[in-house]
């Protein structure tokens, strides 16, 4: 995610910070890297002439001279200035007063549409909403089976109306199947076209008119940059956005959308697709990506992610088991999928503050298939084995196992010192928790020597 714009201005950055003293010559040339970071990230030409602007009047004006550490100043500016490029907070849907919530899913063919109105009805699903999506594309084949398709993985109802319908009518008639099934969010998935034309803008303000939607969101593909933009100006204009949802923002080097449409369209971002699961939608919070695009992580993301997807009693039950070293490998590989519960490795590690740095997630190298390993391996050990390895296994035990996996005794022997490893640290951290909850003094730790 924006790794290339990611890296120039980290690298930017770095320089800035080597400087004890900074000229306004030094503002002026990291301002000018910035300038072309920004343009070969595809952002638009004038958001970034604003952009450079705002940062130049505050960069070298009283505010930094007043500053005790004037790099750190500059970049805090950038990273305010991007968060307001982005839409400065986070903006989320307007319910109605009185439910149904009518929510229109607009854009052309090819965004991610039809799976980013079941991604959407799973998360509002997941904040306690009961959603209803109606399948209003009648024109893309398959596109209503899809849509039913996804609806019974997550367990939503998806309204259909006969082939042949007209959508307008469709989406009327989903919004009475709505109030009739107390449902308290309607999502209608809409027809898109290869490109903007007036055939789908008459139809989809036909529809605007008829269903009188509380929200339209324009569903766009990040990847396609200034394009993107250019879309979500043109819907804008004859639909009167509420809002935009970029989808396959996890492999957008660059980040020209993520960086233009809030200036150019004045409606805000308010969900991104990440991933391809039906669970990859994240909220869109300027202020966080604008810390991950500087190398700073999103440790707020990371902890919401975690707390949906572990299971709180079970982890009081493992924090037991850590504490009187009970520990045991069944436990280590509960662990390890619930951590594979909250993504991708490599963003994981990206929201981490430290390893958020584009060069240093370049330099490590996240090998997922490692993670298969070490599953297998475990699964091929007898219950005994799992639970008290350091006593049970032998060199004929360890062979069988690396058979049986697929892998060397060498890698079981890796897996066993890292598995030892954790359960040491993880005790040690747990013990040195306790001490500090009761005020007391740490003893020195070789670690912080």
């Amino acid at each position: 995610m924006f790794a290339s714009l990611a890296e120039r201005l980290q690298e930017t950055f770095k320089k800035l910070r080597g400087k004890g003293r900074l000229t306004e010559s030094d503002v002026n040339e990291a301002l000018r890297e910035v300038r072309m970071a920004l343009l070969e990230a595809d952002v638009n030409f004038k958001v970034v002439k604003d952009f450079i602007a705002r940062i130049k009047e505050r960069a070298v004006g009283q505010e930094l001279l007043a500053s005790l550490n004037p790099a750190q100043h500059v970049i805090k500016i950038v990273h305010d200035e991007l968060a307001s490029l982005m839409g400065g907070s986070n903006s989320k849907i307007n319910l109605a007063p009185k439910p149904p919530t009518v929510i229109m899913m607009v854009g052309l063919n090819g965004a991610g549409k039809t799976t980013t109105t079941a991604k959407l009805a799973s998360l509002l699903r997941k904040q306690g909403r009961r959603p209803l999506m109606a399948a209003a594309d009648v024109y893309r084949p398959a596109a209503v089976k899809q849509l039913e398709v996804l609806g019974k993985q997550l367990n939503v109802p998806v309204f259909t109306m006969d082939a042949g319908e007209d959508p307008v009518a469709i989406g009327v008639a989903s919004v009475e199947s709505a109030i009739m099934g107390a449902r308290d969010i309607v999502i209608i998935d809409t027809a898109g076209r290869q490109e903007v034309n007036d055939e789908l803008m008459a139809e989809l303000e036909t529809m605007k008119e008829a269903v009188s939607p509380h929200e339209i969101l324009l569903v766009v593909d990040a990847m396609t940059g200034q394009a993107a933009v250019n879309v979500a100006e043109t819907f804008n204009t004859r639909l009167g956005l509420d809002g935009v949802i970029l989808t396959k923002l996890d492999g957008d080097t660059r980040g020209g959308a993520a960086l233009s449409v809030r200036a150019v369209t004045g409606k805000p971002i308010k969900f991104a697709g990440v991933g391809e699961k039906l669970d990859a939608l994240e909220q869109f919070h300027p202020d966080r990506m604008a810390e991950r695009i500087l190398g700073m992580g999103d440790m707020l993301t990371l902890i919401e992610k975690a707390q949906e997807n572990f299971d709180t009693e079970q982890m009081a039950i493992m924090q037991k088991k850590i504490q009187n070293m009970e520990f045991t490998l069944d436990d280590f590989l509960d662990q390890l999928n619930q951590v594979k519960k909250l993504g991708p490795i490599d963003q994981i590690l990206g929201m981490i503050p430290g390893l958020g740095g584009a060069k240093k997630l370049k330099d490590l190298q996240v090998d997922e298939k490692e993670l298969v390993n070490v599953e297998a391996i475990i699964k091929s050990m007898t219950p005994a084995e799992r639970t008290d390895p350091e006593r049970v296994l032998n060199g004929s035990r360890k062979r069988r196992i690396a058979s049986g996996s697929g892998t060397t005794v060498q890698e079981v022997n890796r897996l066993l010192k890292q598995f030892e490893q954790t359960r040491k640290m993880m005790k040690q951290l747990m013990d040195m928790e306790k001490t500090l909850k009761k005020g007391g003094k740490l003893a020195k730790n070789p670690f912080f020597s």
